[in-house]
């Protein structure tokens, strides 16, 4: 059993510093917060996926922020790929890929907690260049996650070694 620490900290999570954020403090459901720091994802080719001068965060316990872009953010165009998943609290994800890699998602006509975020694109750092005022971003573990990690999150992560029944 966990001791926590705060409202969702457990004791083996990273005490926070000042100008740090531990993703054991972030909410269950998850929250939307507005960001103003800039945001780019650049393919493996060095194509200019996206670019905003803002952008949405999910926080979500236990795990680093995804970052959703508004449409008009794209660069270029992204194709369908074929399949969906599910999320409890945002809906239905579609996918989409560009020269043939799946590197985003979306949310068409999320639940109302999420109505912010409907039709705005989130990136894997795993598969692009993922940047935040210009700071290359680490990508979250694990082959689902799409988390962005930056310098002021701390974790540990879901996702990292040994995190499966988190």
């Amino acid at each position: 059993m966990w001791k926590y620490q705060g409202a969702n900290r457990p004791d083996f999570a990273v005490q926070p510093k000042k100008g740090q954020e531990s993703v054991w403090d972030y909410p269950r459901p998850p929250a939307l917060q507005p960001d103003s720091r800039s945001v780019e994802v650049v393919a493996t080719d060095g194509t200019v996926i996206a670019r905003a001068s803002s952008s949405i965060r999910v926080l979500e316990t236990a795990s680093p922020p995804t970052f959703y872009l508004s449409p008009e953010s794209l660069m270029v165009s992204l194709d369908d790929v074929p399949g969906t998943s599910f999320c409890e609290w945002k809906g239905q994800a579609s996918y989409f890929a560009y020269a043939d890699a799946k590197l985003a998602w979306r949310y068409d006509k999320p639940s109302v907690r999420f109505a912010a975020i409907d039709g705005w694109y989130s990136f894997y750092a795993s598969l692009a260049d993922c940047y935040v005022d210009g700071e290359k971003v680490q990508a979250q573990q694990g082959d689902f996650y799409g988390g962005w990690i930056t310098p002021e999150i701390v974790g540990p992560f879901k996702g990292d070694r040994g995190t499966l029944g988190w």
